[in-house]
């Protein structure tokens, strides 16, 4: 990658707490240059407590164009937006946005597009699948959303938050499509585990399933990208299920995310 930064260059950032993890930097500058977009992408790390002070600095930056959201800033970066898609607009979180022409934000929801794209590249088709969705923040509830628009057949949603749990739970039955039904951390007689909690980012991290009960059969996916193969993912392995890692969620998004910052609407 060869970049030629200088004052013209365009800014975007990702935020989140924490932030070393994250894959975007380096592949979204890449994918700027190689389109021959003069653009970085930058992580900022925040806590909770200093979002909305970043944010206000944020919208007065004028060579600031997008800003990626990580854990655990995607609710509160929706309430910043000023538009949101559809998609976005029903899971109350984003983990993209992009400068609109009055100068606001408009967000979008698309880690259940990655998680599900990373699924299928690893050739297993979650329609007709049961499915076990473990965490239900807002990487959770987009890859919910992504899996009943999907076509699994059934989906029980576990996260140690029982409230949250909850109301992801009775925002999915709205939809009308799939079974959806509260789960546990007990994998047996699921097709598909999907694991949207940070467990196994830390060493010494309880495995958000009990992978003694995962059938050699079970698709098992997360969306950790450091370690490379969370600890799930290697128990999975060692099983001889098929996995998809958090980098491949990650590599099945990235053009989404440039499409998604470099729209027409977006520069104009």
């Amino acid at each position: 990658m060869n970049l030629n930064l200088t004052g013209a260059t365009r800014l975007n950032m990702i935020v989140g707490d924490p932030i070393a993890q994250v894959k975007a930097p380096e592949g979204m500058t890449k994918a700027f240059a190689d389109i021959g977009h003069d653009g970085i992408l930058v992580p900022v790390q925040v806590d909770p407590r200093d979002l909305g002070a970043l944010l206000t600095v944020a919208d007065s930056l004028k060579n600031l164009d997008g800003i990626i959201v990580t854990v655990p800033h995607k609710f509160a970066c929706f309430a910043h937006c000023g538009s949101v898609s559809a998609r976005a607009g029903f899971l109350g979180a984003v983990n993209i946005m992009r400068r609109r022409q009055d100068g606001g934000w408009h967000g979008d929801m698309v880690d259940g597009l990655g998680f599900v794209g990373a699924v299928r590249g690893k050739n297993c088709d979650p329609h007709g699948k049961r499915a076990l969705l473990v965490g239900a923040g807002g990487a959770g509830s987009a890859i919910a959303m992504a899996l009943v628009e999907a076509g699994v057949s059934q989906l029980a949603v576990h996260d140690a938050d029982a409230s949250r749990r909850d109301r992801l739970v009775a925002r999915l039955k709205t939809l009308g499509r799939s079974d959806i039904m509260i789960g546990s951390s007990d994998p047996e007689g699921y097709d598909l585990v999907a694991n949207a909690t940070p467990a196994g980012m830390k060493a010494g991290d309880p495995l958000p399933v009990d992978v003694t009960k995962l059938a050699p059969t079970t698709f098992v996916g997360c969306v950790i990208t450091a370690p490379a193969a969370s600890p799930l993912i290697e128990a999975a392995r060692r099983l001889g299920c098929p996995t998809s890692t958090g980098t491949d969620m990650y590599n099945a998004l990235q053009s989404s995310m440039v499409d998604f910052l470099l729209a027409p609407e977006a520069r104009a």
